[in-house]
């Protein structure tokens, strides 16, 4: 599976180790940064690695920031994207069976680095059962009425065009 990982510089030494640690899987991984301790802004490298998955450039991805709150923000404001939040191998399954979720976030201040490994593992191993389909459709459904309603406001001179 071709996965997208990124962080900011609050996580960089966690997302190596992720890095490290998906090295010796059959998984291909691309990093889309940050590159060193040097600051980034979380919500640029976010938007990133859901624009990777929206087009189909990665299948999954993992996005690291001091919380895990603010990469998960970020990449759910990507249309079509869904990301979870997930610091126990539980959450991290159901963040995938339960909600199909592309991304997986987690936190460098929250999670250790043999626990975040295991997280990875536990969302890798695991493939959507559709069990929860009609649930993941209305959050589509929704995402693509917004998302229409917004573009006939733009187009019509809304929002203070």
């Amino acid at each position: 599976m071709k996965l997208a990982i990124g962080s900011d510089h609050n996580a960089f030494d966690l997302k190596e180790t992720i890095k490290d640690y998906l090295k010796g899987t059959e998984h291909e991984v691309v990093d889309f940064g940050c590159h060193s301790k040097d600051s980034v802004d979380y919500p640029d490298v976010a938007f990133e690695v859901a624009e990777a998955i929206s087009k189909g450039e990665a299948e999954r991805g993992i996005l690291i920031c001091g919380t895990g709150i603010g990469v998960c923000i970020a990449a759910n404001k990507y249309p079509g994207i869904r990301a979870a939040l997930a610091h126990d191998t539980y959450s991290a399954e159901r963040a995938q069976l339960s909600n199909n979720a592309q991304i997986i976030t987690m936190g460098a201040q929250i999670i250790g680095p043999e626990a975040a490994k295991k997280v990875v593992e536990a969302y890798l191993n695991v493939e959507w059962e559709e069990g929860s389909k009609r649930k993941v459709d209305k959050i589509n459904e929704k995402a693509e009425e917004f998302l229409a309603d917004n573009y006939k406001e733009v187009t019509q001179g809304g929002f203070g065009c």
